[in-house]
């Protein structure tokens, strides 16, 4: 059998970071942001791509390249060649869902092939958690001489995990928060997932109420100037510059801007203090997987999705 080794990455920094360290061996770049938009179990159906194409193209204007898609998937149609396959994946949200997903694709298509992972997260020596691409080369070279294979248990866990992702009842998450495995950060990628449902008190998801925290206790100039902060206060998401941007939009009624900088107003106070509920002044409806984001709320009481209780009707509520 060939030695011969495919990679699939989290992105292009990260394949170009590999290619200037002179890995040899053939590299599947996966572009896409799962952790968002509706998806289907069979990440090679058809429905998948439509699903996607239209969720890019409504909420973020974004076009998928459907031929540079497919191309880049066909790669896993003719496997022969290699010995192993690697996965080089990030400790946040964005990076786990797209995981699954390879994973989940990689049943599909019956590769059998043994699977490695490369996972960053936790750095010796600092305190922040690092994504892949911010490791310097001695680093990155010793996470790959150091990468996991993964079990056939390890495999089970992700195929399940997406699925369920792409269904209708999140609730069945909650028993792999505690589940060992592989997947050193999974278990907070789930209780991150939890916490993007709104608050059943305030209607503020975790991430959006940390927004308007930052926002409280720091001097904010500009919305460049908040948006680095979130980049760099947001745990185990792991989302971009376009994905935050659309947070802060959203949640334009609870702050005031101006010339002098970017300040709470009398809702954003009354958000943080969960006096009424605003997940209808906000209105994000964003899908996650198999449902809306508006079909549940969060209780912090019970750690469970609970079906929407606010009886008036909720404004744009189907994408589709």
């Amino acid at each position: 059998m060939s030695e011969r080794i495919l990679h699939i990455t989290n992105g292009s920094s990260l394949t170009n970071y590999l290619i200037e360290l002179d890995f040899n061996d053939d590299i599947l770049t996966w572009h896409e942001m799962l952790c968002e938009g509706n998806t289907t179990s069979l990440v090679s159906s058809k429905s998948f791509l439509n699903q996607r194409k239209a969720f890019l193209s409504t909420y973020y204007d974004i076009e998928i390249d459907e031929e540079e898609f497919k191309n880049e998937l066909a790669i896993l149609d003719n496997v022969e060649e290699y010995s192993q396959i690697v996965l080089w994946f990030e400790y946040d949200l964005f990076c786990h869902i797209n995981l699954l997903a390879i994973i989940s694709i990689l049943k599909e298509k019956n590769i059998s092939l043994p699977l490695y992972l490369v996972c960053s997260g936790h750095v010796e020596g600092d305190r922040n958690l690092k994504g892949l691409s911010e490791l310097n080369h001695e680093q990155l070279l010793s996470h790959y001489e150091n990468k996991i294979q993964l079990t056939e248990s390890d495999i089970d866990l992700a195929i399940t995990i997406w699925r369920i992702y792409c269904g209708k009842d999140h609730n069945l998450l909650k028993p792999y928060i505690t589940r060992e495995s592989s997947f050193k950060y999974l278990n907070n990628c789930i209780k991150a997932h939890f916490g993007r449902f709104p608050d059943l008190k305030s209607g503020l998801s975790i991430l959006e109420k940390n927004v308007l925290i930052l926002i409280r206790d720091n001097d904010i100039n500009s919305r460049h100037h908040l948006l680095g902060y979130i980049l760099n206060y947001q745990g185990y998401y792991g989302y971009g510059d376009t994905q935050l941007n659309r947070i802060i939009d959203n949640l334009k009624g609870l702050f005031t801007e101006d010339d002098n900088g970017i300040v709470l107003n009398r809702q954003g106070h009354e958000a943080l203090l969960k006096t009424h509920n605003f997940a209808l002044e906000i209105n994000n409806n964003i899908p996650y997987g198999g449902i809306n984001r508006l079909d549940y709320f969060f209780s912090s009481e019970e750690n469970v999705l609970v079906k929407n209780p606010i009886p008036c009707p909720l404004k744009n509520l189907n994408l589709y």
